[in-house]
Formats: C-alpha cells, structure tokens, sequence
C-alpha cells in the first residue's frame, strides 16, 4: 500500500502540531498549511494530498468556503475533505452538505478519532 498524503489546514500551530503528529504515527505523510491560498501549492501540486482535513474557522475565506471552491474544479472536486471546527454536530453537518465537504472532525479530537475519521473518509 502507497503511504498516503494528508493536508491539515488550520491557523493553529497547535492543532497543526497535534494532527500532525497522529497522523505521521499512523504511517500518513503529513503536509501542513496555515491559510488556504498556502495549501494551493500542495493541492495543485504533483502528485496532489489524498486527503484534506481544512478548519471551518479561517481568516480570509472559511474552510466551508474553500471547500466548495475546491468541488467546483475538475482537479481537485474528488479528493475527500473533512471540515475541522468545534462547532456543534448539527452546525457541522449542515455546513458539511451546503459544502460538498465528505465528513467533519470536532475539536478537540482526540488521536484516535483522528485517524479513524480519515481512513473512513479513504476508506482504508
């Protein structure tokens, strides 16, 4: 099995740090971005994440904003995104359907959801 790429995007360094460091335990080589317009080099990049984990909470354009950009474009409308935010469940699944975005993740999560979360979403 090829390792598979993760994105994490997030103006936190915590969170960046913490859903890093799981995901590297977990055998994911981990790509980290702070805004959005950041991450596009690694999502139009060669060869693109296989996975995006994106903050709802963004400065600029909101993780729910982005995702919607991103399902729009040919390149990048099939790799699976998974909101981030500790919103409620109820906020979050509503924000996941206007989205397009394929899941979501509560903060504060925990390592082990974490991973599970994002081999669901792969379906690993």
């Amino acid at each position: 099995m090829t390792v598979k790429r993760c994105l994490i995007i997030d103006d936190s360094p915590l969170v960046l740090a913490m859903a890093g460091d799981a995901l590297s335990a977990a055998g994911f080589e981990v790509l980290t971005a702070d805004f959005g317009m950041e991450a596009n080099k690694y999502i139009y990049g060669d060869p693109p994440p296989d996975i995006i984990l994106i903050d709802v909470m963004m400065p600029m354009l909101s993780g729910d904003q982005k995702v919607k950009l991103l399902k729009q474009r040919e390149s990048s409308r099939n790799i699976p995104i998974l909101l981030i935010s500790s919103k409620s469940d109820a906020e979050l699944a509503a924000l996941v359907t206007s989205s397009g975005a394929d899941g979501y993740i509560r903060k504060p999560f925990d390592a082990t959801t974490l991973v599970r979360e994002v081999q669901r979403a792969l379906r690993i």
